[in-house]
């Protein structure tokens, strides 16, 4: 069975790390100095790295990491990136230690976002690595595509089965839920998963991974029924 490992990075950041017992890929690496801190206390050697989008919080860590670590493959969105050797984009299949994930195009965030899924039986449920696209209670804010970008990428990943893990790039899941509970306020789903999270937020503990199933229920902007009922809850987020 393949690992998922959390590395913090700058105020809010997760970098995912998939291992097994002697290898690993990252994940959004916007740092290189906390994943190398991270392979080498577990003695692992780096493959590969997956990027989901061109923003520098996400991908400022590939050179670095590229020249610590020969060889290994940068795999990314077709549209410019810093380093990809293996561009991709809808539909495409890659391999991470085994796995197969599939590739899909998720605009909204970026043009080119891009996230990877996988229901491969490596893990011990369905996977995703969502970037900036879907967050816990949230969604990325539309630094360049349209709110109808953003509906349509939702709705691909809505798409996925109810138990996959949502491994999303940022820890915003408590300010996500305290507009969440605004936008639906007679959602009692959404105010028991507030008091949930904020209990484990003053305790120092992560919030992500999430499910799907768990987003479907609270979730304001997976829950939008209608594109312009999401480019409203977006631009109200956005003055929140």
């Amino acid at each position: 069975m393949l690992q998922i490992h959390r590395v913090h990075a700058f105020d809010d950041n997760y970098i995912w790390v998939v291992a097994d017992d002697e290898n690993a890929w990252v994940v959004d690496p916007g740092d290189a100095a906390p994943v190398i801190a991270f392979l080498e206390s577990h003695a692992l050697t780096l493959q590969g790295i997956l990027l989901t989008h061109w923003h520098g919080d996400h991908q400022g860590g590939v050179l670095d990491l590229c020249s610590r670590f020969a060889g290994i493959e940068v795999i990314g969105s077709h549209q410019p990136l810093k380093g990809p050797s293996k561009p991709v984009s809808e539909g495409d299949i890659i391999r991470v230690l085994g796995a197969k994930f599939e590739v899909i195009e998720v605009p909204g965030h970026t043009l080119d976002h891009v996230a990877y899924t996988s229901v491969s039986d490596q893990f011990q449920q369905p996977v995703a690595f969502t970037g900036d696209t879907l967050f816990a209670a949230g969604c990325g804010r539309l630094f360049e595509g349209s709110a109808e970008n953003m509906f349509s990428s939702l709705h691909k990943i809505n798409q996925l089965p109810a138990n996959t893990e949502i491994y999303c790039a940022h820890e915003y899941t408590l300010a996500n839920l305290n507009f969440a509970v605004v936008a639906e306020p007679d959602n009692q789903e959404t105010h028991k998963r507030r008091q949930q999270v904020s209990e484990m937020r003053a305790q120092g503990a992560a919030t992500v991974p999430t499910t799907l199933e768990l987003e479907r229920l609270t979730n304001p902007f997976l829950r939008a029924t209608t594109v312009a009922q999401l480019a409203e809850r977006r631009l109200q987020k956005d003055q929140f």
